[in-house]
């Protein structure tokens, strides 16, 4: 029969054994997971750069339409500016002789209806 310090090597064995299998079986899993972790960064990387072009691109395509843009609204601003100075020359060449007309047509109604007023005055006596 086997002595107690055998029975005891052998017990620590098989525990050495069992550790050592469940040590491995933790590697192997580590091992696949970082091989597919591998996989993915790689699949990434391979996507991550066409899409940063397409990203760098849109980005300068913006800037060129956003400079096109500003000189719209330049262009738009100095239109603006001189549809104001035409409505202002505008304004001053028909209220000017609208006015004079206008005062001219008070005076005159003025100036008759005194004139009016004179004649009854006269004939009254």
């Amino acid at each position: 029969m086997l002595t107690a310090g055998e029975v005891a090597g052998l017990i620590v064995a098989t525990f050495w054994a069992i550790l050592v299998c469940f040590l491995a079986y933790v590697l192997i899993k580590l091992a696949r997971l970082l091989t597919a972790t591998t996989k993915v960064v790689n699949e990434l990387g391979d996507k991550v750069v066409p899409l940063l072009n397409e990203v760098s691109y849109t980005v300068s395509e913006t800037n060129r339409q956003l400079v096109a843009v500003e000189a719209i609204a330049s262009n738009v601003k100095e239109v603006s500016d001189d549809v104001a100075k035409i409505t202002g020359l505008a304004s001053t060449v028909v209220t000017g002789p609208i006015i004079k007309v206008s005062s001219f047509a008070h005076g005159l109604r003025h100036a008759l209806s005194r004139r009016g007023r004179r004649r009854a005055v006269e004939r009254r006596p």
